[in-house]
Parts: C-alpha cells; sequence; structure tokens
C-alpha cells in the first residue's frame, strides 16, 4: 500500500464537538477508578503506536512525572500544525478539541488505527487540569489547554486553549509529538498510576509492534516502610523515600516470535523457532469490498496439555475471541489435517484431526489491524466482525503451506503432526477426563455428600458459592450464610497446583473434582459457562501467606480451566478484614495496615486492638457483618485484563521453573493486600458495587 506522505489539517474530519465528557466520563473512558485513568493514557499511545504502526515513527517515550502527571514523546511526521479550512483553526487544536475529529476516519492517513473511534486525545484533554502539546516540524510549535469551572456559567471549561497554536520559532531537527497532562483530580479516584499496569502495556505493545523502541521512565520516588516508634512507645509504619526505578527501554526485533518465546517461558517447546507468517488481505461485507486487513500470527508447540492463545486486535487484547480466533483455529485445523494426509500421519481408514487435537499445547499470538472494529462481549474484548473470519483463516492455512516449503522447516511440521496424532488416539483411547469431568458435574450425590452446603435457590444470577479455607472457618461461613442463596464449599487443606499437572491429573484431585461438581458448567475443553450454577463464585481465605497461597492456587486453577468464569466476570475474593477495632459498643474493622490507623482514631482512646489469625476465629455474625453480608462486605472481582501476561506470572509463579520466582516475590509480593498482589499477576481487581 502506498503511503500518504502530507499530512494536513484539511486530513481531519470533524464529527462534533466536545460536550458531555466532564459530565459523563465512564461512556468514553469506561469508569473513573484507576482504569478510567490508565485509559486516557492509552490514548495518547495509541495515537504514537498509530504512527509506529503505519510506518511514520520507530520511537516512542512514556514518562511518569513527580507532579502525577504523564507525557508520552513519538518521532513520528508531528500533528498537524496548518489551519483547516473548515474549521478555522489549526489541526492540533482540532485533535484535542473535537470529538470525533482525527486522520484515522480513511484509510489514506492511517490504514491501520488502534485508537477508539479518534475519541482519545480530546477526551484526555476534557479529564486533565491541564495539557501541553509541542509539535516538531522544522521548527517547535507549542499549545496548552486547561479545565476549570466557570461560576458565571455554571459548568465545566473542559480542555480550553489557553491560546492559539503558537510557532516559537525555535529550529529543530526532531520530528514528532510530545504531549503532556495532569489527570484532574476532580474527575478520578485516584490518580496515582500504578508502575506496572504502565510497564506491561507497553512492553506488550513493543511485542505487537516489531523493531518499535519504547521508553518507559519513571521520575516518581520509590518508598520503602519501615517501623518507627511514636511519641506513646507505639510501634507504627512509615514511608522512606528512596531513588526512582531505572528507565527500561522495550524493543523486539523478533516481534510477535518474540512473544511466543516469552510465553513460553518455563514451558517445554517441541521445536525451538516459532512459526511466523503475516499478509495483507482485501476484506468482503455482503460481497463488496470493505478495505484491508492485515494479519500476522506466531505459533509453537509445547508439552503442555492446554492451548494458550492471545489474540489482539489494532493492539487491543481481546480476551473473549471473536471470529478473528476462529478464523485462526480453522485455518490451522485445515492446514495440519492437509499435512497429516499428505505424509502419511493419518492412514486413508483414520478420522481426520478435530480442533483440540491441533490445539494441544499450542501457544499462539494472533494480531489483525483493521478499519470499522465492532467489539462486543462482557467486557467489549470479544471481535464481532464476522468479515474478519474469512481473510484470517485463507492467511493461516497460505501461511502454513508456504512455510511447509521452506528450508529447515519439515521437522517442525513432522512434530505438529505426530503432537496432534497424539493427541486424537489419546482421545479416542483415553476418555477419562471427558467422563470423570461429567461425573463430577452431575453426580452431586458422589462428590459433594458432607462438602457442599448448597444453597435452596435455583437462580444462577443470585446464586452465590463461598470457596472456604478450611472446615473450621467453613463451619463458621455456613452458621452465618443465607441459606436461600449462598452455598459454602470448605476446602480440606490446600487444593492441587494445576500448572504442574496435567488436566487427568487435576481430576484425580478429590477438592478439584468437588468444585467442578459444585459449580456444575464442566472442566477444561468441556467447560461451558452458561451452565454454572452460580453467578458469584467467592473465594474467602485467611489474610496470610497461607491464605494467599490458597488464593493463587484456586486462581490459577479456574485461569487454566475454567477462564471463561473469569472472562464472564464471576470470579471474586472475599476480603476478610485483618482487625477490629472496639470499645464498649463502638467496633470498627480494618482491612489493612493503612487502614487501622484511621479506625483507631475513629474509635478513640482507650480502644481494645484484635488480629484475626483466621477466619475460624471470627463468629458467625463477625463474618456474616465483615465478609458476606452483600450490604458490607468488600469483594474483589477478577478480571483478565491482559491474558498473555498473567498466563506468563502463572507459569512463573505456579510452574516447574524456579529460576526468577524468588526475585519476583521480594519485589512484587505483599501478603497482606490481596489487591496488590493480584494486580501483579495482572488480574484487574475493583470493589463490588452493592444496589
Amino acid at each position: 500500500m502506498e503511503k500518504k506522505q502530507h499530512y494536513n489539517a484539511d486530513d481531519l474530519k470533524i464529527l462534533e464537538g466536545l460536550e458531555a465528557v466532564r459530565v459523563r466520563p465512564g461512556m468514553y473512558i469506561g469508569s473513573t477508578g484507576v482504569n478510567g485513568l490508565h485509559h486516557i493514557l492509552w490514548e495518547i499511545v495509541d495515537n504514537s503506536i498509530d504512527e509506529a504502526a503505519n510506518g511514520y515513527a520507530d520511537e516512542i517515550t512514556v514518562t511518569l512525572h513527580r507532579d502525577g502527571s504523564a507525557s508520552v514523546e513519538d518521532n513520528g511526521r508531528g500533528m498537524p500544525t496548518d489551519v483547516n479550512t473548515k474549521a478555522k483553526m489549526s489541526g492540533v487544536e482540532i485533535i484535542f478539541t473535537k470529538l470525533h475529529a482525527g486522520g484515522k476516519f480513511d484509510n489514506e492517513n492511517y490504514a491501520f488505527s488502534g485508537g477508539l473511534h479518534g475519541v482519545g486525545a480530546s477526551v484526555t484533554n476534557a479529564l486533565s487540569k491541564w495539557l501541553n502539546v509541542e509539535v516538531y516540524r522544522d521548527t517547535v510549535f507549542k499549545m496548552s489547554f486547561t479545565s476549570y469551572y466557570d461560576k458565571a456559567k455554571k459548568k465545566w471549561m473542559c480542555g480550553i486553549p489557553t491560546a492559539p497554536l503558537s510557532d516559537t520559532g525555535e529550529k529543530t531537527k526532531k520530528r514528532g509529538t510530545y504531549v503532556r497532562f495532569l489527570p484532574d483530580s476532580e474527575v478520578f479516584e485516584t490518580v496515582e498510576w500504578n508502575y506496572e499496569t504502565v510497564s506491561k502495556r507497553l512492553k506488550e505493545l513493543a511485542f505487537l509492534n516489531k523493531g518499535v523502541q519504547i521508553n518507559f521512565i519513571d521520575e516518581r520516588p520509590v518508598y520503602s516502610v519501615e517501623e518507627t516508634e511514636d511519641d506513646d512507645g507505639n510501634m507504627k509504619e512509615i514511608k522512606v523515600e528512596q531513588p526512582p526505578r531505572e528507565p527500561v527501554t522495550y524493543k523486539y526485533d523478533g516481534g510477535l516470535v518474540d512473544f511466543v518465546k516469552y510465553l513460553n517461558d518455563g514451558k517445554t517447546p517441541l521445536y525451538d523457532e516459532p512459526l511466523y507468517y503475516s499478509d495483507i488481505k482485501d476484506i468482503q461485507v455482503k460481497g463488496a469490498p470493505a478495505g484491508k486487513i492485515k494479519i500476522e500470527f506466531a505459533l509453537c508447540h509445547t508439552k503442555d496439555d492446554t492451548e494458550s492463545l492471545f489474540s489482539f486486535v489494532n493492539n487491543i487484547s481481546t480476551v473473549e475471541g471473536g471470529y478473528h480466533e476462529n478464523g485462526f483455529h480453522s485455518g490451522l485445523l485445515k492446514a495440519v489435517n492437509d499435512y497429516a494426509r499428505n505424509n502419511g500421519f493419518l492412514k486413508a481408514k483414520d478420522a481426520a484431526f478435530i480442533a483440540d487435537d491441533v490445539k494441544e499445547g499450542l501457544t499462539a499470538v494472533l494480531t489483525v489491524k483493521m478499519a470499522n472494529v465492532e467489539f462486543e462481549g462482557q467486557t467489549k474484548t470479544k471481535l464481532g466482525n464476522p468479515e474478519a473470519r474469512p481473510p484470517v483463516e485463507q492467511t493461516v492455512v497460505e501461511g502454513l503451506q508456504k512455510l511447509q516449503s521452506e528450508r529447515g522447516k519439515k521437522a517442525i511440521f513432522e512434530e505438529i503432526a505426530k503432537k496432534a496424532k497424539f493427541a486424537a488416539d489419546d482421545r479416542i483411547k483415553h476418555r477419562a477426563e471427558r467422563d470423570v469431568a461429567k461425573a463430577a458435574s452431575e453426580n452431586d450425590g458422589l462428590n459433594l455428600v458432607g462438602k457442599l452446603a448448597s444453597c435452596s435457590g435455583k437462580n444462577p444470577d443470585m446464586n452465590e458459592l463461598f470457596i472456604v479455607e478450611g472446615d473450621s472457618a467453613g463451619g463458621t461461613a455456613k452458621q452465618a450464610r443465607v441459606r436461600l442463596y449462598q452455598s459454602i464449599l470448605p476446602l480440606r487443606g490446600k487444593p492441587l497446583n494445576v500448572q504442574k499437572k496435567t488436566a487427568l491429573q487435576a481430576l484425580q484431585n478429590e477438592e478439584i473434582k468437588t468444585m467442578i461438581s459444585a459449580i456444575g458448567a464442566g472442566f477444561n475443553r468441556s467447560f461451558d459457562v452458561e451452565k454454572t450454577k452460580y453467578k458469584k463464585v467467592i473465594i474467602l481465605s485467611d489474610a496470610d501467606q497461607d491464605g494467599m497461597h490458597i488464593r493463587c492456587i484456586l486462581l490459577t486453577f479456574f485461569f487454566k480451566y475454567m477462564r471463561d468464569l473469569i472472562n464472564s466476570g464471576y470470579v471474586y475474593i472475599g476480603m476478610p478484614p485483618l482487625y477490629k477495632v472496639y470499645k464498649k459498643d463502638v467496633v470498627e474493622y480494618a482491612y489493612d495496615d493503612n487502614e487501622l490507623d484511621e479506625k483507631i482514631k475513629k474509635v478513640g482512646k482507650g480502644y481494645s486492638l484484635q488480629r484475626y489469625k483466621g477466619l475460624g476465629e471470627m463468629s458467625a455474625d463477625q463474618l456474616w457483618d465483615t465478609t458476606m453480608n452483600p450490604a458490607t462486605r468488600n469483594l474483589i472481582q477478577v478480571t483478565i485484563e491482559d491474558a498473555a501476561e498473567a498466563a506468563s506470572v502463572i507459569e512463573m509463579l505456579m510452574g516447574d521453573k524456579v529460576e526468577g520466582r524468588k526475585e519476583f516475590l521480594a519485589q512484587n509480593a505483599n501478603f497482606n493486600k490481596v489487591d496488590g498482589f493480584i494486580e501483579r499477576v495482572n488480574f484487574k481487581a475493583r470493589n463490588e458495587e452493592v444496589d
């Protein structure tokens, strides 16, 4: 495709103004919580990535500044600085003040774009206290914006230019755009950037955009926690400032191949070098041309027995799959079946492989870039464009056929065919997994007698399953529950770490079988989230290292064998308090050490303090009030924000390889705060909303 080298203000298409963003920010960024905060950074980063993805930039620098602001700089073409003849304003002003305005509404300036409908820069501006732009086009252009409340007009003035775009006259050899902004603390619940969240997203973008260098600088100080004694002789924790983190650079010349190698770290691959292919195809909608789609994939089989496919559309993770994944799977199945038939791995009498046979042990990354993307699903991370499937399937078939003829690739395809043949033979010969899973789901009398205290209600939308650590806490939970809609399943000891086991080995574990039976939706390949008996599966364990380990083991099980349970938003973590602060009839509960100080001040002098060592120490009333009552409890909903990073970290933490595990835990694990750890394995956490 021929690139359009000129990029002027008249190339920008203005669709509507910048209204209502401040009033209803959730409509544009999803929420005003920590995810919404990072969303306004991603919108600016995506603009720079789009320059790189379309061949105009090869370096991006993201900086988190001490004052709470963030900046993004690229060496692309630089935003248009001339005046748009229709709007009578500069291109920079249009981009930052007009909603649905930009150069991404045709296929000339950006063949493929990761931005969402072109609202990014203007929404980021509207939700910031201030935003500054510098454009480098032979000279340096500058423009600033501010947001404030106009008392006379009784309305918020959002993203208002402080002056027109200024050509400073300063000569520069640089090329590109620099944007720095400060999120408005009156909009967001928190304005504290999360280092791990930003770092992981930038690393992922570097994998997806081969050869692009992404620099990440965090100028903010790092704090350590030290204990000291106050004037009353009580020990308290204080923060001590440490030097900022060292800058990091992400650049992967292997792109998706490097991504697959990274994901397979800790696994045993069947061949050293992943297979890679890319192509650009035409899209057809109702038989008519509808633009182009760029398709890239890399794959490698391992000795594992589960599939790990991670897909992206315009650099956005599609954890719920969609039509592009359907096309990938059908193309892979056809290509492997054809190879196996033509090379004697499947005889004339043999049935063809099914999808599960070629998926077994597969690690793959699929990325497509296309216009007019439609996202759907529980979390809007499922590609809903049916026109994407045929070109993806065609590309996978053609790509694998071409790769077969390359020097040194024959041995790889032999390994793939052998792996599929073994899986097919095992599937036919051993139906134990399916049979045991079916029995576990259906034979409640066998697996649940004396274990599950089932609720009497039959409505999955209302029902809750508490998976509770230990018989003692389980007994208390049974006394505390509302029998109509709350079921209790006590665990006897730590459940099996399934990351180190095959599916058949997992099914030999009684606790695993009991959980499968209680949830009632099957297991692994037979899992069907629509059949689940509970729309809330709540992990309830002690607030200590052992309790954290149990949470990790259970989350690993759900992630590996019931991932749609997480994708659908049905998995939660119950948050038992660490402390009870009380005096006479005044009782307060603290869930971490920071909250303890607040509760002590609230109760006042003469207070008594109880440190809970476990759930079993609570009475039924206390457990109900703090952890099980929907009106007063704290639940963390577990969802997958970045499935690829989650899989990688889970493999490191729970798999066989120990290299790097100790260092990771030393740097990241905080066993007094479950939400901190959950963020670090890249599950997204938020407090439960109560009507």
